[in-house]
């Protein structure tokens, strides 16, 4: 029985494996700044926000509102915009009670089974207080996630690392 015989490739026509690609960070932090106003609630409060913002031309990046009117009668609005002072502006002009600002966290992540645990377990193990945090999906592929945190910046730095 004949060996078959055995097919050389020159070294010039080898080709190489395509190099791996460097993974992907898990997620992007930044910080941001929030607008948070108080008002007495009623009906149609929260047509009338936006419209007060719309019309000094405010575009709401993120947001929550809610009612606490079965306690106190009052609704709270916490924004980011992307101008803060024609927002305030805006929320004043409308009769806002109460209007402050305060940095947060945004992180932009995989929109996946996991991602906030994975990020809030990391600034669980720093031994920093979570305050609250509310995150929303917009293309679905990535998720947008807030953060007020007792400490913010040692929270950054630990999520920078990780």
């Amino acid at each position: 029985m004949a060996k078959a015989a055995k097919k050389v490739i020159p070294k010039t026509q080898k080709t190489a494996l395509p190099a791996k690609k460097p993974a992907a960070p898990a997620f992007t932090v930044k910080t941001a700044k929030e607008i948070t106003a108080t008002f007495v609630d009623c009906v149609g409060l929260t047509a009338k926000v936006a419209a007060a913002l719309a019309a000094e031309n405010v575009n709401i990046l993120a947001g929550t509102g809610y009612s606490a009117s079965g306690i106190r009668r009052k609704a709270i609005f916490t924004l980011i915009v992307d101008d803060l002072v024609m927002a305030e502006k805006a929320l004043d002009m409308i009769g806002a009670d109460d209007v402050q600002h305060s940095s947060v966290i945004l992180v932009e992540t995989e929109n996946k089974v996991g991602a906030l645990e994975r990020i809030s377990r990391i600034v669980a193990n720093a031994g920093i207080m979570i305050y609250y945090f509310y995150s929303t999906t917009s293309s679905g592929k990535t998720a947008t996630c807030v953060f007020k945190t007792a400490d913010d910046k040692k929270a950054m730095k630990v999520l920078c690392k990780a």
